[in-house]
C-alpha cells in the first residue's frame, strides 16, 4: 500500500543525484533512486567492450568475401533486440555458443547497431539510412528502425516517395509504407511528374488511382496521369489504357475536358475501343445533364468572409464528420455579401463589398483559394462590382448574377471562363435582383427571389446557356430576399430570407419536372443573408441575421426525413458570407493549431 504523503525530494550535490521518498519498509527508512545509474552502467559496459573485458560472444559478420569480428556481451544485445534475445535465451545452439556467424549483412551497418545497443546513440544519413533500416528490421532493433523511418519521412519528396514506399513494403515496415502512401495520395499531381511514377507497373498504377483517398483538385489530373504513363511507352502500355480508364472516375471529369480529349488526345486516336467508351459516357453526360459525380477524398464546407459590425476576412472550413472547424488563411481583404463556389477543386469568391470604419467599397474581385496550398490568388475582375451577388457553376464556367453597386441594382449577369480568364456578359434577367437565391441544376442556372431597391420578389427564372435565354418559372409562395437556394436530388430548396418585415424560417421546394413549389419543414431559427450548401446528401445552413442579431448556429436538413437538426455553432456568428464545398486542405499546408479553445465551437 502506497503512502499518500509520499513526495519526491531530489538530493543533489556534485557527486550524487537521487530522488528520495519515504520507504515502504516503514518509518526510519528512505528509498533512493539514482537517476544516472543506468547510463553510467551502460557507459562502463561500453568501456568493457572496447577493452574486450567480460565479453562472452564473438560475432563473425560476413558480407560477400569479407568477414569482421565483433566481441560483445550477449546480455547487451539481448536487451535491445528481440531477435538476439530469442537467440541467446532459448534452446537454439547459439544460446551457449561462444561464437556466432551472421551472414549477408554489412559489417559497418551491424557495427552501428552494436554501438547503439551500448550507447543509445545512432547517426542516420542519406547514404546509410536504407541499409540501417533494413538491418534494424532484420534484427528487430525497433528504436533504430523508428529513427530511420523518422529520417525518411522528413526527407520524402515527390521524386523519391514511390521508391521509399516500395522499399518499406518489401521489408515489412508497415508504418513507413502507410506514411509514404498517404504522402503519394496527398501529392499525387507532383509525384506523377517524376521518373519513379513512370516505372510503375500497370497493376501498381491501377492500385494507386483506384483509391478514393487521392487528393486531386480535379479528376482530370488522374486521367492525365494515366495517359502520360501510357505515352511513356506507347507500344508496350497502350493495351492497358482501357483498364486504367475504368479506374478513373470518368463521370467526375468536366464535360469540356472530356470533349477536348475526344477531339485532340493522340492516344485516343490510336485506341478506338477507348475512344468509343469515352464517347458513350460523354453522350450520357450531355443528354441526361447529370449532376457532377462525387469527388475523391474528404470534402469539407468552406465559409469565407461575412459581416459582423464590419466586413470580415475570415476563412474557415467545417468538417461535419467530427463537428470541428479549421482556421485557414484569411482573404486578402475583408469582404461580405460575396458569392462562393467550387470549380475543379478550387474555391472561388466573387464580388461582395469591404465595409469597415475606413472604407465602404463594392468589389469586382474574383479570388481563388487552393486547398492544396492554403493560399489565395486573384483572377480576372468582374466587369461590374457586385455586392450581395448570386453565384453558380454551369458547364465549367462561373456565373455572377445581380447584386448592386451603390444605389444601382443589377439585372445583369456575367460568365467567367477559366480557360481564357475572362468575364463576359450574358443575357440579362427580367428584373434586377440583389440577395437572390442562385444555384445550378441539370445544366441550367436558376435564380429566385431578391430585391430591386423597391420590390422584393417571389418570382423565379432560369438561364439556358445553349440559347442564352431566360425562362420564367412558377413563383414561390413567399416573397424572399437574402435567401439560400440549393439543388438537391433534382429539387430546388429556397431557404429562409427576408420578406420586408421579418426574417423567415420557412422552406419551400421547387419540383423542376412539375414546375410547382411545395412547403417543407421550417428551420429552427429564422434567418436571412445566411450561407447554404449541400454536403453528403444533406443541406447545411450557416449563421445569418435576424431580430436577435448575428447568428452563429448551424442547422442540417435531411430530405428523407424532412427534418432540421441544429448541429453546431460557428466560431464567429455572422451574415453575408460565401459558402462552398470542396476537398479538405492538405495537412502540410495548415498552420499549427492554437492552444486556446475557439469560442463558439461545440
Amino acid at each position: 500500500m502506497h503512502c499518500s504523503m509520499r513526495k519526491k525530494r531530489p538530493i543533489c550535490d556534485s557527486d550524487f543525484s537521487a530522488i528520495v521518498v519515504p520507504s515502504m519498509h516503514g518509518s526510519g527508512y528512505l528509498d533512493y533512486t539514482v537517476e544516472t545509474h543506468a547510463s553510467r552502467s551502460m557507459k562502463v559496459m561500453e568501456e568493457f567492450r572496447q577493452q574486450e573485458l567480460l565479453c562472452d560472444l564473438v560475432l563473425h559478420v560476413t558480407y560477400k568475401d569479407k568477414t569482421v569480428d565483433f566481441k560483445v556481451h550477449k546480455v547487451v544485445l539481448a536487451s535491445c533486440s528481440p531477435y538476439f534475445r530469442a537467440m541467446f535465451t532459448s534452446s537454439f545452439r547459439e544460446c551457449s555458443a561462444p561464437e556466432v556467424t551472421l551472414c549477408d549483412v554489412c559489417p559497418q551497418v551491424l557495427g552501428r547497431l552494436i554501438d547503439f545497443a551500448y550507447t543509445s546513440h545512432i547517426t542516420v544519413g542519406e547514404k546509410c539510412v536504407l541499409h540501417l533500416l533494413l538491418a534494424a528490421m532484420r534484427y528487430q532493433v525497433e528504436d533504430v528502425a523508428k529513427a530511420c523511418c523518422d529520417f525518411l519521412t522528413k526527407h520524402v519528396e515527390p521524386a523519391n516517395a514511390i521508391g521509399i514506399a516500395r522499399f518499406a513494403e518489401e521489408i515489412g515496415c508497415v508504418e513507413l509504407h502507410r506514411w509514404c502512401r498517404d504522402y503519394i495520395n496527398t501529392h499525387f499531381s507532383e509525384v506523377t511528374k517524376e521518373d519513379e511514377f513512370f516505372s510503375l507497373s500497370h497493376c501498381q498504377l491501377l492500385e494507386l488511382i483506384s483509391q478514393d483517398s487521392l487528393k486531386v483538385l480535379c479528376e482530370s489530373e488522374v486521367y492525365k496521369a494515366c495517359t502520360d504513363w501510357v505515352r511513356w511507352d506507347m507500344e508496350g502500355r497502350a493495351q492497358y489504357l482501357h483498364a486504367l480508364l475504368n479506374a478513373v472516375h470518368i463521370y467526375a471529369l468536366p464535360p469540356k475536358f472530356l470533349k477536348n480529349q475526344l477531339l485532340s488526345c493522340p492516344i485516343l486516336s490510336k485506341a478506338n475501343a477507348c475512344k468509343d467508351f469515352l464517347s458513350k459516357i460523354f453522350q450520357d453526360m450531355t443528354l441526361r445533364k447529370l449532376p457532377p459525380a462525387p469527388n475523391r477524398g474528404t470534402q469539407l464546407i468552406y465559409v469565407a468572409g461575412g459581416y459582423r459590425q464590419h466586413s470580415l476576412a475570415l476563412m474557415e472550413a467545417y468538417d461535419p464528420r467530427g463537428n470541428v472547424w479549421l482556421k485557414l488563411a484569411n482573404m486578402a481583404s475583408p469582404c461580405s455579401g460575396l458569392g462562393a463556389c467550387a470549380l475543379f477543386g478550387l474555391l472561388y469568391t466573387v464580388g461582395g463589398r469591404n465595409l469597415t470604419l475606413q472604407t465602404n467599397t463594392e468589389s469586382s474581385m474574383l479570388c481563388c483559394y487552393n486547398p492544396m496550398t492554403n493560399q489565395w490568388s486573384q483572377r480576372a475582375s468582374l466587369n461590374t462590382p457586385r455586392n450581395r451577388v448570386g453565384v453558380g457553376v454551369v458547364d465549367g464556367c462561373i456565373y455572377a448574377v445581380g447584386g448592386s453597386q451603390g444605389s444601382t441594382h443589377h439585372n445583369t449577369a456575367e460568365r467567367w471562363d477559366p480557360e481564357s480568364n475572362r468575364w463576359s456578359f450574358v443575357c440579362p434577367m427580367s428584373v434586377a435582383r440583389l440577395g437572390a437565391g442562385v444555384t445550378a441544376c441539370g445544366g441550367f442556372l436558376y435564380v429566385v427571389g431578391g430585391y430591386d431597391g423597391q420590390t422584393r420578389w417571389n418570382t423565379a427564372e432560369r438561364y439556358q446557356p445553349d440559347t442564352n435565354t431566360w425562362q420564367q418559372l412558377a413563383p414561390m409562395s413567399t416573397t424572399r430576399s437574402g435567401l439560400g437556394l440549393v439543388c438537391l436530388n433534382s429539387y430546388l430548396y429556397a431557404i429562409g430570407g427576408y420578406n420586408g418585415q421579418n426574417q423567415l424560417c420557412s422552406v419551400e421546394r421547387y419540383n423542376i419536372a412539375r414546375n410547382i413549389w411545395e412547403p417543407r419543414a421550417s428551420m429552427h431559427q429564422c434567418r436571412s443573408a445566411h450561407g447554404v450548401t449541400v454536403h453528403q446528401g444533406c443541406i447545411f445552413v450557416f449563421g445569418g441575421f435576424n431580430q436577435q442579431g448575428f447568428l452563429s448556429s448551424v442547422e442540417c436538413y435531411c430530405p428523407d426525413r424532412n427534418e432540421w437538426k441544429r448541429i453546431a455553432d460557428m466560431p464567429v456568428g455572422r451574415s453575408g458570407m460565401g459558402v462552398a464545398v470542396t476537398m479538405e486542405p492538405c495537412p502540410g499546408s495548415l498552420p499549427e493549431p492554437e492552444d486556446e479553445e475557439q469560442d463558439g465551437v461545440s
